[in-house]
């Protein structure tokens, strides 16, 4: 799994630490940590909650091109 970078800019724009959005999301900071750099894959619930407080879509900051798979 590669790194989640979309997710880690998203959260930037909006100011927040990996912290405060993992606090806003009710994980631990080393979960958000984890989800970033491609060690975890968050159920769906949890990427909605993350897409919902980033004002991001799901395709946005989860799912990759088909092209970058190849």
């Amino acid at each position: 799994m590669a790194k989640n970078i979309a997710l880690k800019v998203a959260r930037v724009e909006k100011n927040m630490t990996q912290k405060e959005l993992a606090q806003a999301v009710g994980i631990s900071r080393q979960t958000m940590n984890a989800i970033e750099s491609g060690e975890y894959n968050p159920t769906i619930k949890l990427c909605r909650k993350i897409c919902r407080l980033l004002e991001k879509g799901l395709d946005d900051l989860f799912w990759e091109d088909e092209e970058n798979e190849k």
